[in-house]
């Protein structure tokens, strides 16, 4: 992966990740995160994998349905965050995938394999977000320290 930052103010950075064939982008983006302290930020991206598994979550089971996607695909979305939560800082992602024939596959992003890249604009702030778990829902969600106000 090769970055570089745009600008950078009060009001926090914007970096461009590029991210290289067979890389994993979860992988990269949680890197990025935690090894330079970002505890907030947004996420955009475009490009292509040429494998990917997205999840559904199902609500019964507290856990993500695996869809698998074993073809070449075309990255027509990707959002997401980045918050603190018991590993450091990790990013949510989500993401639309499309398919040779038109069709769509999309879901929270577990894992994939780019090919050929991967364009990333990671947008951080200076606030930290922080995840608590939530057993009754089964995932960690962001948590502000008051509606309304920075931390």
């Amino acid at each position: 992966m090769q970055w570089q930052r745009l600008e950078e103010g009060r009001s926090g950075a914007t970096h461009v990740l590029v991210l290289d064939p067979g890389e994993d982008p979860v992988v990269c983006l949680n890197g990025f995160a935690r090894d330079r302290g970002v505890g907030a930020a947004q996420i955009t991206a475009v490009g292509a994998f040429e494998t990917a598994v997205v999840g559904w979550f199902d609500r019964a089971a507290k856990d993500y349905r695996r869809i698998r996607v074993d073809e070449q695909c075309e990255v027509l979305s990707l959002i997401g965050d980045v918050a603190e939560d018991e590993q450091g800082p990790t990013a949510h992602v989500h993401t639309v995938l499309g398919l040779a024939d038109g069709s769509t596959r999309g879901g929270h992003l577990l894992e994939a394999r780019v090919w050929p890249t991967l364009e990333v604009v990671l947008r951080s702030s200076p606030t930290v977000l922080r995840k608590t778990f939530r057993p009754g829902i089964g995932l960690a969600l962001i948590s502000p320290s008051r509606p309304g106000e920075a931390s």
